[in-house]
């Protein structure tokens, strides 16, 4: 796989001649900016329609790319009324409380399956193995939070004994990548970032994610495997909500890392806590009640979205009009 290229970032005359008040806000002012708003297009439109139904006039005071999105810095509060308006549009938005420094050595922390890739691993192979619509069931609500969820993996792969191991390659080898996850990681190692999987899936794909993208460190569950076959059990402690969280604490001890620049993405419930324990927790596309949870969800953009989002520390001068 070639080696992908980090997302650019970099201010654009077109941004400031659709929307002239970035023209007419003064530098220092910018570091005031509430929230931002992203996507791959933002119109006049659009914050017309967001000002309509939320009775709030928006100002725009400052403006930016990040790889193929727009990014707003506004003024104000962002509001619950802003976030279920925005939702609608199908754009996204994030309040900047909390957010970490991308010009500073920061640690990302992603979950694995729905998250730096497109699939549940797991429910791959049950497919493979006949027992596809059962596990992906037990899946689903593990990831609403509404089961255990060790109790619910080791069910999952209990159903999976007796497959032979060759499945475990066969979904290797068809990994797709969520979009944008080789350039978010290049993007983060380009600005001095570790980058790092805490997975409750396995180690046959965090490990070969490890590889693919040259990441820092990748930690999932081991399955147990007899004479070629997989015997249904889980080897040693499972990386449950908990180990996730304490991957992320220790990372950062170990990398020298402040523990307020550090960054937790995930799905599921499971996630939740490593993105409690981090500095900013972003839910990616995620189940509802993690959305809730997290202090910021991106919804609507792939994963350059936690770019965006970390991209608004880097105002108040530090963006070039070139790309870079």
């Amino acid at each position: 796989m070639d080696k992908a290229k980090p997302l650019a970032i970099y201010r654009a005359s077109g941004l400031y001649r659709r929307f002239p008040t970035v023209t007419r806000t003064l530098p220092y002012r910018r570091r005031n900016g509430g929230w931002i708003l992203f996507a791959e297009t933002i119109s006049v439109d659009h914050l017309d329609n967001i000002a309509f139904f939320t009775g709030h006039v928006v100002d725009v005071m400052d403006a930016w790319c990040v790889g193929p999105y727009q990014v707003l810095l506004m003024s104000g509060e962002l509001t619950p009324d802003h976030r279920t308006v925005i939702d609608a549009l199908g754009l996204d938005c994030a309040d900047l409380h909390a957010l970490p420094d991308l010009s500073k050595p920061g640690l990302a922390v992603f979950d694995m399956d729905s998250t730096a890739i497109e699939v549940e691993c797991i429910d791959q192979i049950a497919a493979l193995a006949g027992v596809g619509e059962a596990v992906s069931a037990v899946t689903e609500r593990a990831m609403l939070g509404e089961l255990d969820f060790e109790a619910s993996l080791r069910q999952r792969v209990a159903a999976l004994k007796g497959t032979d191991i060759a499945v475990l390659d066969e979904v290797k080898a068809h990994l797709p990548l969520m979009p944008e996850m080789a350039a978010l990681v290049a993007s983060l190692k380009a600005h001095g970032w570790y980058v790092a999987i805490a997975s409750g899936g396995f180690t046959h794909f965090s490990d070969h994610l490890q590889h693919q993208l040259g990441l820092d460190y990748a930690e999932s569950n081991q399955l147990g495997v007899d004479e070629g076959k997989l015997t249904g059990d889980v080897v040693g402690a499972v990386v449950d909500a908990q180990r996730k969280a304490d991957i992320l604490t220790t990372l950062a001890q170990q990398y020298d890392i402040d523990p307020e620049n550090t960054l937790a993405v995930g799905d599921g419930a499971n996630d939740l806590a490593m993105m409690e324990a981090a500095g900013l927790g972003i839910a990616y596309h995620a189940k509802p009640t993690v959305n809730a949870r997290a202090q910021t969800a991106v919804k609507h953009c792939w994963l350059g979205g936690v770019l965006c989002v970390l991209s608004a520390s880097l105002r108040a001068g530090k963006i070039s009009w070139q790309p870079r």
